[in-house]
Parts: structure tokens; C-alpha cells; sequence
């Protein structure tokens, strides 16, 4: 089904392959005549050349990025203007998409979500941007139908930004990022490497995207195969799938922990731009007649069988058939990953869901940039049509990714068909992805068409005893579970349907009627509406000779996800409000992180206040003049009126999940100046780091020379960061101090000035 290259490969003529060993140049020598050089072959890609025409550096090893567009929804751009707007912005450069798709119900918290859709309506009349209203389309959807472009590139500051089955280039990133482009300024990263992905086949009826790129992300994700890597997907399988099918594989790719993807183009792509009434955005995208891959994932879409990811992540995925075969082993294992996640914080068992010796799921989720796409929602209806939900616990909702789509469904009379069969349908809402929409009842299991599974993401709070559980399916199979009375089924069990492939009609005037495009005609007359809950970012200070660090948080899971250090779902109501949204930081995952971190911050705002610490102004804390004696003992010339007082956390690896920028600034208004981690899952959560003027450390030794509560002593640090040392020495403050050594991974010039500075707005005011 899916198989990974041990190698580099060649790719020749979009459709051979050669690995790149003796025998495998060998056989390229004979059908070539010769053995390209790996460097000039990697300019081969559809990647390099998508990548090269947006360079300003004039290095393709160092790139410095330009993007074509921007987008970003309704819990991350209030946050990202107000950034921009403290360092100087006065009308937004290029195109930049506000929509308002998470934050969509304004049902929590009063008026403080439609203060921030009216905030962002009047910035786009400020500044020059187009303006979506809540319900009228997910971000993705709108980017799919509006905005890419072959050849183009897109930043979005929400993790799936993803178009590249549009031939369009495009990254999820923290909300700094998209501020740095707001400026002018650039994206800047080293020259990724880049992957392909082969496909070959056509896939079984009744097997969906989510099913193909669910075992690609089984296939990669645990060995990093694509980490901060370009997916390319090429190969003779491309042409059996549709536009949709495509989308629905690529919009996942996000779950790999690759950096992009890109896909080669053709009569398909054109002609879903043509839909959408953009042809003159279509080109045909293939690699050179020679192109050379750092590695090679290759795809028989004909093996691939419906899948289901179980808690709690995408990378959790079987085949559902392997799963009702042995259900009793893969529920023990899921409960073996509850408890490194939850502890003994709650009893959490699936064993009740075993009935007659099926598995019984109690709600069925269709919606968002994943699931929500024409196709997957006519297919489902295909299957679903004169059946019955039933009227037991299972329930089923759908939720269109867009307007244009619902108007579709209704017109052909899907729409009718699921209604009278017992499903819901909602509007384009990205709720049921984050915790926001059709959370489960306590203990239920939930399968949904949607992007992800992770602890707390459908709306657990395992702090009060609530716990629920979310694994991903394909739609197709999520339908035919339905008509099987909510027992697990694959679709591919159902031969005798028929899937009518019904032609999509997009009505543009549906955007003409509602959405707002300022683009270019920015009027610095309007006056930005702010409700009572936007707050502007807090002071925060430039970097110290010295540092003392108080580990306030030690998660020793082997992933930590954003969701865990800033939880989804009701907090989404404080995007807007730094120090509002900071009170819930890992408050699932470790509720007296704050606490512990506030402390720690109460003597560093002592010494920017002005107060001399040094005569005793921290006797507030007993714990932390005895440790400051320590260190003093060690370094006479230490002097604690000019070394930074923060905290750090630890674990393994964090930031894999969303780009949101609050999983890092969260920490920062709390006094954070670090994270150690064995490694980063995700550039966008270190690049959240950096844009926040915390250190991302590393410290890969498995056996930790500090724990939870212990203060670190590094000395030296702004001029470690100034002189480039990518080893920095460091000392735990117990009787005496132990020294260790932390790293800090390459960092560009910018980024070092910006750690220097404490922050992304300090370093513009500079």
C-alpha cells in the first residue's frame, strides 16, 4: 500500500524511477545515456522552480520568501494586524483573506467574537483586504475557490494551509510570519528538501481521500520521513483521482509534518479553476524531464482500503477491517496511549463500546477543509440515501466547507437526501476540527471527516472528569457506519452502491453578494472597531547578559501538541486578549503551569520596574534568593539587576498540530523566555518561539539534569546569541551548580536580533 524510499531517487519523465544506488544510476546511465548531478536534478523539481521565482535573496540555499497572498481566520488575525499595526502598518501589501470560520458562533463570552469579525471588517476597509463573513466559508475552501493560482504561493497562519492539488505552494505558519509579510518583509528558511510521493493506481470504490492520506501519515510520521520537507506528489495515479480527491489528500499532508506540498497539474486542475471562473490561473506544473528526490513515498492507490486513525492522532491509522478483526487488542492500545497522556487524572476505558463484538461509535462528523468538499458530501449521500441514521444515540451532521457548496447540495438534491435519512446540516464551520462544534457527550466516540484527533481536541476537559474520544474516517465511511445502525463500517462493504459524481455548478454570487474585497483601495480613514476583550500586546523587554530560567513544566510525552499547550475550543473567545488567553496555557495538560509561572514572573516584573534586587527587592521569594546565592557563589561578578528572571518549560518534543502563534506568545506574556525540548516537531511552533524572543533549546540526552522547579543559570547568553554558538553552557542551581550543556539550532541574522530584542514588535521598533 505505501513504502518509503531508503534512498534519494530520480525521477525521469514524471513516471520512472531510479533509486539512487550503484544499480539504480546504472539504469538511469542506460536510459539516459548519462547520470545527472544531484544538484542540478534537484532543480528539477516543481518545488524549486515555485520556490526560486519567490526568492529575493539571490541564494537558493538561504531563501528569503515572498508570497503572493495571505490568509487568516478569526482567532489568529486580530492578534497578527495588531502586531502589524504596533510596528508600523499602513495598508496591507498584497492580498490578505480575513475569514471567520472558528470563531463563528459567538455564543461564548458575549459580544467578544463578533467584536473581533467587526475588527476585522474595518481593518480590511483600513488597510485594503478581503473580508468573509462567519458561515460563509471555511479559510481553506475560500483559498481553494478564490485565491490559488498555479505556480503562486500562499501563506496562511493556520497549519492547513494547504493548496498545492491547486499547483499552488502553500505554508501554515504563526502569526509573526504573516506580520513579517504585512511589513515587506520575508519568510526566511533554508532551502528544504524535498520529497516526492509516486502514485500509481486508482482507488477501490468506496475508498476516499481521508483513506489515502491517512496511510501516508501512518507510513511517515513516527520516522519524520517529510519533517519540514516539500511533498511532491507525481506519478501516473494522479490522473485516476478528481480535483476533490486530491484536496482531500493534500489538505492532510499537514499531519506529516511537512513544510508544503505541490502537486503536478493538469486538464482536472484547469478545469475546476475554469468552475470557479479563474481559468487564467491555471498552467501545467510538472517536474523537468529529470528530477532528483531526497526521498521517494510511494502510493498504490489500489491497495489502499478504508481506514480509521484511533485516538489520539492522525498517525494512529488501520484499516477498519484490521480493526474489527481485532478490536479487543487496538482498543487496549489506544487505552495505553490514554494513559501517557491523561495519567491517572481520569479512568478512561473504550471496552463499553464493544457490542456484540462490534464496535459502536455514537456520532458521525462530515465538515470543514477536509471533509466538508462537494464530492465527499455527495458521496455520502449516495450511500446514505433511503437509509436511516436511526434514532438512537448515533447522529450524524454535515457541515459544507462553503456556501457555494451548500447552494450545490441543494440544488441537486443531496441535500435532501441526507436530511430525510436523519442527518443535519450545518454551515461552513470549522467547529467540530478544534473543539467548538458538536463536542460529544462524556465518554463518547466520535469518528469525523475532519483533520485531527488529539487529546482535548474535540472538547474534553480532563481536569473536570470529562473525556471523549475523536477517530478519523473518510466520509464514505462514516456514511456507510450510519446506515449500519453506527457500527464500524468500511464502505468498500457496501458493492451494490452507486456514486453518481454529480457536476459541480459554483455560483459566484453568493461571495459577490457578502464578501468584502478591499484589494487595493485601502482607506486610512475607517476607524478599526475594538470590543472591550482586544488588548494590545504587553511591553515586553530586549534580552540580558545573563538568564535565569525556573522550570516550571516537565511533560515527558513523545509528542506534545499545541492543543496541549494552549487548548482549543471556548478559550478561542481570548484570541484576542493576550493576558486573558494566557490564564488557560497548558491548563489541561498541567493546570499549575500558570501559577508556577506567574511567580517566577513577579520577581522579573520587580527588576524592569526599576527596583534594586540586589538590596533585597526579591524577598518575596525566599526560593529565589537562596538560589540567586548560589549562583552568586559561582559567578561573583553576577549581577541580578541585569539578568533576565523567566521561566522554560520542558518536553520532548512540542508544536506539532496548529500554527497558532498562542501556543508561544501564551508562554511569553506569562515570563517565559525558553522552551528545552529533545526536538521541535514542527518549524512554525520554533519560528513561534523565536518571533516571541523565547530561546528554542535543545537538549537531546534522555536523562534530564534538571526537574520540575529547578532554576537554571546561564550566563553569557546575549553574547552567546550575538556570536552565533550553537552550544551554550549552562548550570542547574542545586547546593551548588551543575553544569550542562543546551544547543540552539541554526538561527538566522534576523531571528538572532530578534531574541536579542525580546520580540517580533521590539525588533520593527528597533
Amino acid at each position: 500500500m505505501i513504502t518509503l524510499s531508503d534512498n534519494g531517487v530520480y525521477l525521469l519523465n514524471g513516471t520512472e524511477v531510479f533509486e539512487d544506488t550503484p544499480e539504480g544510476q546504472q539504469a538511469l546511465a542506460s536510459a539516459l545515456g548519462n547520470v545527472p548531478v544531484k544538484e542540478e536534478a534537484a532543480r528539477g523539481t516543481m518545488a524549486y522552480g515555485i520556490l526560486e521565482a519567490h526568492n529575493t535573496s539571490g541564494s537558493m540555499e538561504q531563501l528569503k520568501i515572498k508570497f503572493d497572498k495571505l490568509t487568516s481566520h478569526d482567532i489568529t488575525f486580530v492578534g497578527i494586524i495588531q502586531t502589524a499595526r504596533a510596528s508600523g502598518l499602513t495598508e496591507f501589501p498584497i492580498p490578505y483573506v480575513l475569514t471567520n470560520c472558528h470563531n463563528s458562533l459567538c455564543a461564548v463570552g458575549g459580544t467578544i467574537n463578533d467584536d473581533d469579525h467587526m475588527f476585522g471588517l474595518t481593518c480590511a476597509q483600513k488597510y485594503g483586504g478581503v473580508y468573509v463573513p462567519p458561515h460563509l466559508a471555511v479559510i481553506h475552501q475560500y483559498a481553494r475557490e478564490m485565491m490559488a493560482e498555479c505556480g503562486g504561493m500562499i501563506l496562511g497562519s493556520d497549519s492547513h494551509t494547504r493548496y498545492g492539488a491547486l499547483g499552488t505552494m502553500a505554508v501554515g505558519e504563526g502569526g509573526g510570519e504573516l506580520a513579517k509579510q504585512l511589513l515587506g518583509k520575508t519568510y526566511d528558511i533554508n532551502m528544504p528538501k524535498v520529497t516526492a510521493v509516486y502514485m500509481k493506481g486508482k482507488p477501490e470504490k468506496g475508498v476516499g481521500p481521508q483513506d489515502v492520506a491517512l496511510a501516508i501519515i501512518k507510513a511517515v510520521f513516527d520516522c519524520g520521513y517529510v519533517n519540514n520537507k516539500v511533498m511532491e506528489f507525481v506519478g501516473p495515479g494522479i490522473a485516476n483521482l478528481s480535483e476533490d480527491f486530491r484536496i482531500g489528500i493534500d489538505v492532510m499532508t499537514t499531519e506529516t509534518t511537512c513544510l508544503s506540498s505541490i502537486w503536478v497539474t493538469d486538464e482536472k486542475t484547469r478545469e475546476f479553476l475554469e468552475i470557479h471562473g479563474r481559468e487564467e490561473a491555471y498552467r501545467e506544473l510538472n517536474p523537468a524531464k529529470v528530477a532528483y528526490y531526497d526521498g521517494m513515498i510511494r502510493v498504490d492507490l489500489s491497495k489502499v482500503r478504508p481506514m480509521i486513525a484511533m485516538p489520539f492522532h492522525p498517525s494512529k491509522a488501520l484499516p477498519i477491517e484490521e480493526v474489527n478483526r481485532n478490536l479487543a487488542d487496538v482498543l487496549a492500545e489506544v487505552e495505553a496511549r490514554a494513559k501517557v497522556s491523561f495519567g491517572d487524572k481520569i479512568e478512561y476505558s473504550l471496552k463499553d463500546k464493544i457490542v456484540n463484538g462490534k464496535l459502536y461509535c455514537d456520532q458521525g462528523i462530515i465538515a470543514g477543509c477536509a471533509g466538508g468538499g462537494f464530492e465527499n458530501i455527495c458521496d455520502a449521500a449516495d450511500i446514505i440515501r433511503g437509509g436511516s441514521t436511526g434514532s438512537g444515540k448515533f447522529n450524524l451532521s454535515v457541515y459544507p466547507a462553503s456556501m457555494p457548496v451548500y447552494m450545490e447540495i441543494i440544488k441537486n438534491g443531496t441535500a435532501a437526501d441526507l436530511i430525510e435519512a436523519g442527518a443535519v446540516i450545518k454551515t461552513a464551520f470549522c467547529g467540530p476540527c478544534f473543539g467548538a462544534g458538536d463536542t460529544p457527550s462524556n465518554g463518547a466516540f466520535s469518528i469525523r471527516h475532519t483533520t485531527r484527533n488529539f487529546p482535548n481536541r474535540e472538547g474534553s476537559k480532563v481536569q473536570n472528569g470529562q473525556i471523549s474520544s475523536v477517530a478519523l474516517m473518510d466520509a464514505r465511511s462514516i456514511a456507510a457506519t450510519a446506515v449500519n445502525g453506527g457500527f464500524l463500517t468500511p464502505a468498500t462493504e457496501l458493492a451494490d452502491i452507486e456514486y453518481r459524481g454529480p457536476r459541480y455548478h459554483f455560483d459566484k454570487k453568493i461571495y459577490d453578494n457578502r464578501v468584502y474585497d478591499g484589494v487595493g483601495k485601502a482607506d486610512p480613514e475607517v476607524r478599526i472597531h475594538f470590543g472591550p476583550n482586544i488588548k494590545d500586546w504587553p511591553e515586553m523587554v530586549a534580552l540580558t547578559e545573563d538568564m535565569i530560567l525556573k522550570v516550571v513544566s516537565e511533560i515527558h510525552d513523545p509528542v506534545t501538541t499545541t492543543d496541549e499547550l494552549i487548548p482549543s475550543g471556548e478559550t478561542s473567545s481570548f484570541r484576542s486578549n493576550p493576558l486573558g488567553l494566557a490564564e488557560f496555557t497548558l491548563s489541561r495538560k498541567d493546570p499549575a503551569y500558570v501559577g508556577r509561572a506567574k511567580e517566577v514572573q513577579e520577581i522579573e516584573r520587580l527588576r524592569e520596574s526599576g527596583a534594586d534586587l540586589a538590596e533585597g527587592g526579591f524577598k518575596l521569594s525566599e526560593e529565589f534568593s537562596n538560589a540567586f546565592a548560589v549562583i552568586k557563589a559561582g559567578f561573583p561578578e553576577a549581577d541580578v539587576n541585569k539578568t533576565a528572571i523567566g521561566s522554560t518549560i520542558y518536553a520532548v518534543k512540542p508544536g506539532d498540530g496548529s500554527a497558532r502563534e498562542q501556543a508561544a506568545s501564551c508562554q511569553k506574556v506569562l515570563g517565559g523566555w525558553a522552551n528545552i525540548a529533545g526536538s521541535y516537531a514542527t518549524k512554525r511552533y520554533r519560528s513561534n518561539l523565536i518571533n516571541w524572543g523565547m530561546i528554542p533549546f535543545i537538549f537531546e540526552e534522555e536523562e534530564l539534569p534538571f526537574t520540575n522547579g529547578d532554576y537554571i543559570f546561564i550566563p553569557g547568553i546575549s553574547k552567546a546569541i550575538e556570536e552565533k554558538q550553537s552550544l551554550i553552557q549552562a548550570y542547574v542551581v542545586k547546593d551548588k551548580l551543575v553544569p550542562f550543556t543546551l544547543k540552539i539550532g541554526d538561527l538566522t541574522d534576523d531571528e538572532r536580533q530578534i531574541i536579542l530584542d525580546g520580540c517580533l514588535i521590539n525588533f520593527y521598533k528597533r
